[in-house]
């Protein structure tokens, strides 16, 4: 079995991961490590909990052992872009504690703070610098940083990156960079955009991929509840009466759907806090320490935290609502069954969501087991067979292949699982104009994962 001592790293750092607890490197690491400490780009490509993070921060701390000069005030040597806040800190964490020995400067740029803190850090110069791409260009543009010396430069979780719309800051940044860096891009899935990305930006890349892409985690037991929409709440409550479910992430597609999920938990005695891109940096950083020490039992998030966190000993994730893109599934059931563990994944699913979840199996090749909570007269009307269709298009049913269609004639619902007004307004005779009826009707209306 490969150990941490075979990879080439210098006894500093040995001893640092020995402390930390670090045994033998896991996949990601053992193949990725030697290509890196050989100064080759690298492609890699692995889902979230393989150990990314220390398998492209070794071998930069290996580089600035091995040459020890001082940064410049307001440049970076190596550069670490992520998509997220919380990410970002994390990353940061770790790159001190891999460097304990060495006591490198490592710094974080990112929104939702002051800004002259961060100038402040820049001026003195930093080994490492983890920041989010909006920002880091604000800086970029006032001058208060510099990137053309820096000589490495890491795409963490770059899909999640294109995902938030972070393909053209990104594309900035590099143009300012200097063409003789080292370039590490590491993904959890290998859509085009991201080939094209790694194809403008890698230099003769080596390849690393230590899982098939879109899989889940084989670690975690996955279970889908088929409900009504409006009985989300009290399924979840059930959920959470399990003392098994010592520490859990829920999962809604809105900022407003997460903390009204927090809330109604938090009423029924249940620790919870919301994580969205409405809180302010302290409040996202109060809720994750909370969280990880235990003071609170349920984390509730939207789909921008779902590879920000990264915290120990998760037993459970639950989609109360499915993402509408089946690649975030496998993210956030990616938050439980780290380091080795098991964990179990929870999956709510009203009639409205049936769409999202055949387009989940169909990403990750397999049919989820499932037990059918829903109402009998919601049974019954499923299993009714449907009418003909005028050829008119009059009086037309919901498509069950369209995802805001589907189940619209029981009930609209929003987000958060609450029933609107389900009446339908009475149809006009053939000639007539139909009036305005409240919004126009009660037709749900899509949406697009909110963070």
């Amino acid at each position: 079995m490969t150990q941490f001592a075979d990879l080439g790293l210098s006894e500093i750092l040995l001893r640092a991961l020995n402390r930390e607890g670090y045994e033998t490197p896991t996949s990601i690491q053992a193949q990725s490590i030697p290509y890196l400490l050989q100064g080759r780009d690298l492609l890699g490509i692995a889902q979230t909990g393989t150990g990314k993070t220390a398998a492209f921060a070794l071998p930069i701390l290996e580089r600035f052992a091995a040459d020890r000069r001082r940064p410049t005030p307001f440049t970076a040597r190596a550069l670490v872009l992520a998509p997220t806040r919380e990410l970002a800190a994390q990353i940061a964490d770790s790159f001190r504690a891999y460097g304990q020995f060495m006591r490198p400067s490592v710094g974080v740029i990112v929104g939702g703070v002051s800004h002259r803190p961060q100038i402040e850090m820049l001026s003195r110069g930093l080994d490492v610098l983890v920041a989010t791409p909006g920002r880091l260009l604000d800086h970029i543009a006032s001058g208060r940083f510099k990137p053309a010396t820096t000589e490495v430069l890491v795409l963490d979780e770059a899909d999640h990156m294109l995902d938030l719309g972070f393909v053209v800051p990104i594309r900035q940044i590099v143009a300012k960079l200097s063409k003789n860096r080292q370039t590490l891009l590491f993904s959890a899935t290998m859509p085009k955009e991201i080939a094209g990305l790694a194809q403008d930006m890698l230099n003769n890349p080596a390849q690393v991929s230590v899982t098939p892409v879109a899989t889940t985690a084989e670690r975690v037991d996955q279970h889908v509840f088929l409900v009504d929409g409006g009985a989300k709440r009290d399924v979840l409550l059930e959920l959470m009466k399990d003392t098994d479910v010592s520490r859990a992430i829920v999962f809604t597609r809105t900022k407003r759907g997460a903390d009204r999920v927090a809330q109604h938990l938090e009423a029924a005695g249940v620790g919870a806090e919301a994580i969205h891109g409405n809180k302010s940096q302290n409040q996202r950083i109060r809720a994750l320490d909370s969280f990880r020490k235990g003071r609170t039992r349920v984390l509730v998030a939207t789909d921008i935290a779902a590879r920000g966190i990264d915290v120990d000993g998760v037993t459970h994730v639950v989609n109360f609502e499915l993402p509408e893109v089946p690649e975030a599934y496998v993210h956030r059931i990616g938050r439980t069954a780290r380091g080795g563990a098991s964990g179990r994944a929870i999956s709510l699913c009203d009639n409205g969501e049936r769409p999202l979840l055949r387009q989940i199996e169909k990403l990750t090749r397999q049919s989820l087991p499932f037990t059918d909570r829903r109402s009998e007269d919601q049974r019954r009307d499923d299993a009714q067979p449907r009418r003909a269709q005028p050829s008119n298009g009059a009086g037309r049913n919901a498509s069950h292949k369209h995802p805001r269609r589907e189940g619209q004639h029981a009930e609209a619902r929003r987000p958060g699982g609450e029933r609107q007004n389900a009446q339908r307004p009475a149809r006009p005779a053939n000639g007539q104009k139909r009036r305005a009826h409240g919004g126009g009707g009660n037709r749900p209306q899509s949406r697009a994962p909110q963070a």
